[in-house]
């Protein structure tokens, strides 16, 4: 668990995504990463050739419209639940993968921009 990031107002969802996600995105960072680059190369988009803002607007893009993509990231990040944490996760999945995107595109942009 991130310290300082939890306290007696935050909310189970909150409280679930600073000690199970945030810990489990930070583990995967190299891997996503590399699914990210992958994305690219695979989609021949020559992303270091763009300027900050093209690159800011092309991650959006991706995050936003490429639901496989999507899919799979969220997916990477489902794969080291506990049984526990798959539990609540399934009370409320729409709010947790929209956290795990949120999160996996804000790395990719510190790492990459």
């Amino acid at each position: 668990m991130i310290p300082g990031l939890i306290n007696d107002g935050t909310s189970k969802i909150e409280t679930f995504q600073n000690s199970t996600l945030r810990p489990i995105i930070k583990m995967q960072h190299d891997l996503l990463i590399a699914l990210f680059q992958n994305y690219l190369q695979k989609r021949n988009i020559k992303f270091f050739d763009f300027n900050l803002n093209k690159k800011q607007n092309q991650i959006n893009s991706i995050f936003t419209k490429d639901v496989s993509f999507k899919n799979m990231i969220i997916g990477t990040i489902l794969g080291h639940f506990s049984m526990e944490e798959y539990h609540f996760y399934s009370q409320y999945p729409h709010e947790i993968n929209k956290r795990i995107g949120k999160i996996v595109q804000k790395r990719i942009e510190q790492t990459l921009l």
